[in-house]
């Protein structure tokens, strides 16, 4: 049986709570008992399913809608000091819970698997989730999306394993302390929280650091940052090492990735053995995260031929090359890719799946810093399009930095010889998309902001042929 709600979480009130890491442990904690509130910039489904589980979800922020018996106030690193709930908070003396302590103390007494890296940690999280769960051991799991199954980011279940997406952003996965941890990839991201790779190793570092006594680290044997890291931890006491991956030296080896339309095959060499199972997304990557999840299955002691065949049953997580839809001849897919790595894989994925088809990209740039220092290697990476709209930076919780914009893209992508057009107001996406589809076309809707929003809007343009 779970452990039941910490002392300090019985009566939370959540500022943003409708955010995909808030809501996903205001679930948790609902459905363990806790008198859960919190507020929201904005109506949603999120806000609904919280609702239904018994939450109290104001929209919008007022210093009224935070109850003076809180029991705490969960944040995020997106909250400002200047929130009126937050200051209010401080004149009530309610103590202020970083969303990742609030995580750590869900975690607390249960067999944790904490998933990092720079890409791929929903993916990798839901694959476990979805696996363990098919296994009837019913796990509980915190992610950073919403699983197309369950259609829920986060559940609590009643076995002894925590699934939980470990966030390196802020630093916060550094408050784990997991049985198993994942590092999937480490490259330098997040911009505003890290000035150099030498800060990024130093904070996984950390991360590998917290494994309990006897754990596992399941890490790429592939990738360059992932290689150093191994490097930088081989000799931490107690912490068993597994590798994965195509080199040849990979402890869990991937033998062979068979595309299969929008699935794959994949078969690893495992102990001496070969295994082969069904991932159910195209794409090399997300077969690797695959066999990440298998590997930190087999570390809790799960048999491997057990866990493959129900990592098969996982069909996908929101917004991760998630079909919309197809109108007139053309799929619409929606894809979260953000990073130039991440929008490499997937149009990798989709050319691998679909290799006659045109890509049209509707691609909308998440974050100022992030387009600051990587705004080229986006606009190279859209050269894997057929052709390109790409929209305004998506601010998220970044005030703006002047002379960054989406030129920044577009002009990097025309300079390596992509076919790329500026659309600066939503509401024309669908309109230029449409002009520029035909059937047997694939549209990708790219990015980590609303632009999401876009994909039925393009289907219900193609449909009606205007």
């Amino acid at each position: 049986m779970a452990p039941g709600i910490p002392a300090a979480m019985e009566r939370p009130h959540f500022i943003g709570i409708g955010g995909a890491g808030m809501s996903g442990i205001a679930k948790i904690l609902a459905q363990r008992g806790a008198k859960v509130a919190g507020s929201d910039a904005k109506e949603s489904a999120t806000a609904e399913s919280l609702r239904a589980l018994g939450a109290t979800v104001h929209i919008g922020h007022a210093a009224g809608h935070l109850a003076d018996d809180a029991s705490c106030v969960v944040v995020s690193s997106a909250i400002r000091a200047d929130n009126p709930e937050l200051l209010r908070a401080n004149e009530l003396s309610i103590p202020v819970v970083h969303r990742s302590d609030a995580l750590a103390s869900l975690m607390n007494g249960l067999r944790a698997i904490a998933v990092a890296g720079t890409h791929g940690k929903t993916t990798t999280t839901s694959m476990l989730a979805v696996a363990l769960s098919s296994l009837s051991l019913s796990p509980s799991y915190a992610i950073g999306g919403d699983l197309e199954g369950p259609g829920t980011n986060a559940t609590h279940g009643e076995g002894d394993i925590f699934v939980a997406e470990a966030d390196e952003s802020d630093r916060s996965f550094q408050k784990y302390d997991p049985e198993v941890a994942i590092v999937l990839n480490v490259e330098l991201d997040h911009h505003a929280n890290y000035a150099s790779m030498d800060e990024i190793y130093d904070s996984f570092e950390t991360f590998v650091g917290k494994v309990v006594p006897g754990g596992t680290l399941v890490i790429s044997a592939d990738q360059a940052g992932a290689v150093e890291l191994t490097r930088r931890v081989r000799d931490l006491s107690d912490l068993k090492v597994v590798t994965y991956g195509s080199a040849e030296n990979a402890d869990v080896r991937v033998h062979k990735v068979t595309p299969r339309g929008l699935t794959s095959e994949v078969t690893v060499l495992l102990n001496g053995k070969f295994l082969t199972f069904t991932v159910s997304v195209p794409g090399s990557h997300y077969a690797h995260n695959a066999v990440a999840a298998l590997a930190a299955g087999v570390a809790l002691g799960i048999p491997a031929h057990n866990l493959a065949s129900a990592i098969g049953s996982y069909t996908g997580v929101k917004r991760r090359l998630q079909l919309k839809g197809e109108a007139a001849g053309v799929q619409v897919i929606d894809s979260y890719a953000h990073h130039p790595t991440e929008m490499t894989a997937d149009l990798e994925a989709m050319r691998g799946a679909a290799a006659d088809a045109r890509i049209l990209v509707v691609f909308q740039p998440h974050l100022f810093s992030r387009t600051q220092e990587l705004g080229t290697e986006m606009g190279q990476a859209l050269t894997l399009a057929d052709a390109s709209v790409v929209l305004d930076i998506y601010p998220a919780r970044e005030d703006p930095i002047p002379g960054i914009t989406s030129a920044l893209i577009i002009d990097a992508a025309k300079q390596a010889g992509a076919e790329v057009t500026a659309v600066h107001d939503q509401a024309d996406v669908p309109a230029a998309v449409a002009g520029m589809a035909k059937p047997g076309d694939l549209v990708l809707t790219m990015g980590a902001g609303d632009v999401t929003d876009l994909g039925p809007r393009i289907l219900d343009h193609l449909s009606s042929g205007r």
